[in-house]
């Protein structure tokens, strides 16, 4: 039975962006391919014309989904500046929804275990992100790379102790209080000019 051109990429497609997401909600080690596959409304024999391994898959769509964040902060800067970049990110709604969030946030403990080429791959998409907040600060900014990374390494952690209490008064304390610490390090990178 033939199918129409493009219905190959489209699963694969699908495929990625149910795996990404489970990954991220649930984790990489406690996502089989089965659940995978059974959410994406497949069998799992359709998973190999697609990938040759879970590892495979793994490595693309958390590619995927990181250039697909990458382009919605490019959005958020664009539209709102550092600022609402910031806020996005420490909000609630981010907080609880890891499984369309921040793949870093969601997976850096087990990421540190895949291999080398999946975390080449995660390494890249990262810096492409720093890159693009160390854009939106002024050019003048001293070493605005050096200040991205302080930023992005307070998000994230912000984020991951936010989540480990989610539930509690204490969650939304640490987001109000990363979000001040993010602005801090802005300032700190302007020369306190923000």
């Amino acid at each position: 039975m033939r199918y129409e051109k493009g219905r190959k990429d489209a699963t694969r497609q699908r495929i990625m962006e149910v795996a990404a997401e489970r990954f991220r909600s649930d984790g990489i080690a406690a996502s089989g391919l089965a659940a995978i596959m059974g959410d994406a409304g497949l069998t799992n024999g359709a998973f190999y014309p697609h990938f040759q391994s879970k590892g495979d898959l793994v490595r693309e769509s958390l590619a995927a989904a990181m250039d697909d964040q990458s382009n919605l902060l490019r959005e958020i800067i664009a539209a709102g500046g550092m600022e609402a970049a910031i806020a996005a990110y420490l909000s609630p709604e981010h907080r609880d929804n890891p499984g369309t969030g921040c793949t870093l946030a969601a997976l850096l403990p087990e990421l540190a275990r895949q291999p080398l080429d999946t975390r080449s791959v995660c390494s890249e998409r990262f810096l492409d992100a720093v890159r693009e907040i160390a854009s939106a600060l002024p050019p003048d900014a001293r070493d605005p790379e050096a200040v991205t990374l302080g930023i992005y390494a307070t998000l994230i952690g912000t984020l991951q102790l936010a989540r480990a209490v989610n539930g509690t008064a204490l969650s939304d304390r640490i987001l109000a209080a990363g979000a001040d610490a993010a602005r801090e390090l802005v300032c700190r990178g302007l020369g306190d000019r923000a």
